[in-house]
């Protein structure tokens, strides 16, 4: 693993990557982004031009959050993975982008009270860790949002079940294709919503101190490592993040906390969000860093956090990561790999385009480079 300060070899994010048995041309990762395109919590076919559009030889993609089970779905249009119908709805997404030499993981997500009645079964509250409810005024999306209810505190059973729920959608999405699945363990959502101090409030084995706060991200990863090997599994996490109502009063112990477990069970990757973002959209300054984490986990390190090349370039070089996730410059630039490698101008993004559910608008349309150039050259 390369590390800052060691001068033997200096990389690029055009460089190649080993990361376990996935060799990467390069170390440009498309970051899972919620598109809100996925009809009926179904995938559907013109997310295979979507992802295909963003697929290089050797690239590496994350897929969009998708839902684990029937109480999983906070926002509507998201694609599940917990049905027949859903991993056969995969499978040529998955196809189209192995047919241009990608390597594609799935997010497992549950998003917790991040929900409303209108998306749980038989109209129920949504499940949580806690009986909080979410206070924000706004969705992670941006938008305006009615008063979220009030969740239903989960038992240590039903812990139990959706931790196997887990277990279960990682099985069906390497049946759907998937080369590996990533665990959601962020942005406020249902495991983020038990590892944060702020939100968790719990008094018996999955609450109070640090290690009985992570013990439910613990065997979410414990479960899925076990059902299709640690060699396919990754993490996102965001412990400076507060995303959806939820923040750590500690996030530096958090972070060290969960990357150090994360080692016994041998995963491939550790995804952490830049302390920089503490909210979706907006950079702010602070001198917190991911180094400690970054030197803590001993598998593929990735970083997340509204990037630039340049900063991208600055963060690989220097070994604090070792590959960069990138959202909106990837969105809005399907090519976005060759754009870097030939230091072409890029797409500007349309946010207001981001969540709409138009199949095409702000999701297939934006043009590849080739495109641009006969554009402006008259061709």
């Amino acid at each position: 693993m390369f590390l800052p300060g060691d001068k033997a070899q200096m990389t690029s994010l055009l460089s190649p990557y080993q990361m376990g048995r996935f060799s990467l041309s390069h170390r440009i990762v498309l970051a899972p982004l919620s598109r809100l395109r996925s009809y009926n919590f179904t995938a559907q076919p013109h997310a295979a031009l979507y992802y295909s559009q963003r697929t290089t030889k050797g690239g590496f993609m994350i897929g969009e959050a998708s839902g684990i089970s029937d109480t999983a779905q906070g926002y509507p249009n998201t694609p599940g993975i917990w049905t027949r119908e859903h991993v056969e709805a995969w499978k040529p997404i998955v196809k189209a982008v192995h047919d241009k030499g990608g390597i594609f993981f799935c997010q497992l997500w549950h998003a917790g009270r991040v929900s409303y009645h209108a998306f749980q079964p038989n109209g129920r509250p949504p499940i949580s860790c806690t009986d909080k409810p979410l206070t924000t005024e706004k969705q992670i999306c941006g938008s305006i949002v009615p008063e979220y209810p009030v969740p239903r505190r989960l038992t240590e059973e039903e812990i139990s079940q959706v931790v196997n729920d887990f277990r279960v959608a990682a099985r069906n999405a390497i049946e759907a294709g998937f080369d590996g699945v990533e665990i959601h363990g962020g942005n406020g959502y249902l495991i983020d919503q038990f590892l944060n101090d702020q939100v968790n409030d719990r008094r018996d084995e999955y609450g109070g101190s640090l290690e009985k706060r992570c013990r439910f991200a613990l065997e979410v990863v414990k479960a899925v490592s076990e059902e299709i090997g640690g060699h396919r599994v990754g993490i996102r996490l965001s412990p400076f993040a507060d995303y959806n109502d939820c923040g750590d009063s500690d996030p530096e112990a958090l972070g060290a906390f969960m990357c150090e477990s994360l080692n016994k069970y041998g995963i491939l990757y550790c995804h952490m969000i830049e302390p920089r973002m503490i909210t979706q959209f907006e950079k702010c300054e602070t001198e917190k860093s991911l180094l400690p984490m970054r030197k803590a986990f001993k598998g593929t390190f990735i970083v997340a956090g509204g990037y630039s090349k340049e900063e991208g370039e600055d963060v690989i070089g220097n070994g604090g990561a070792d590959l960069v996730a990138f959202g909106r410059l990837f969105l809005a630039n399907p090519d976005l790999p060759k754009r870097f490698e030939l230091g072409a101008a890029l797409n500007e993004y349309d946010r207001s385009t981001f969540y709409t559910h138009d199949p095409v608008i702000g999701y297939i349309d934006y043009p590849f480079l080739e495109q641009t150039t006969r554009l402006h050259t008259g061709q």
